[in-house]
């Protein structure tokens, strides 16, 4: 099979939306997030401000849109990667003795990710 796939990704915008609140560390978002029945360890609410994360529940999402008064769109930006479709698996010709294929001594090919910049350029 042949083409592109789709995979999906997204930008957390956390750490933006508190600034925009001026709120700059993570432990002030703790008191805001029990008062509203959401019970996170520091440690949990650091890693949430600052890496953008695998999970997150649908009550903590509600949660910070409360707090900031803000959509989930504003905190959580989806955008759409493109890469080429996985082939077929070959064997290589030096798999087949024909001496072709990559060298270990040749170079090495490395995975990169084109993504849109805000303007629709590509980068």
């Amino acid at each position: 099979m042949t083409g592109e796939q789709r995979r999906i990704g997204f930008h957390w915008h956390l750490r933006k939306v508190m600034a925009a609140h001026n709120l700059w560390k993570s432990t002030d978002l703790r008191p805001l997030l029990q008062s509203r029945g959401v019970n996170l360890s520091d440690a949990q609410i650091y890693r949430l401000v600052t890496t953008e994360p695998q999970r997150i529940s649908s009550r903590t999402l509600a949660a910070l849109c409360d707090i900031f008064d803000c959509s989930p769109g504003e905190l959580f930006e989806p955008f759409v990667e493109m890469r080429a479709a996985k082939t077929a698996q070959a064997p290589s010709g030096r798999a087949l003795g024909l001496g072709l294929g990559p060298s270990p001594s040749g170079p090495i090919a490395h995975r990169i990710r084109v993504v849109e910049d805000s303007d629709g350029q590509t980068t």
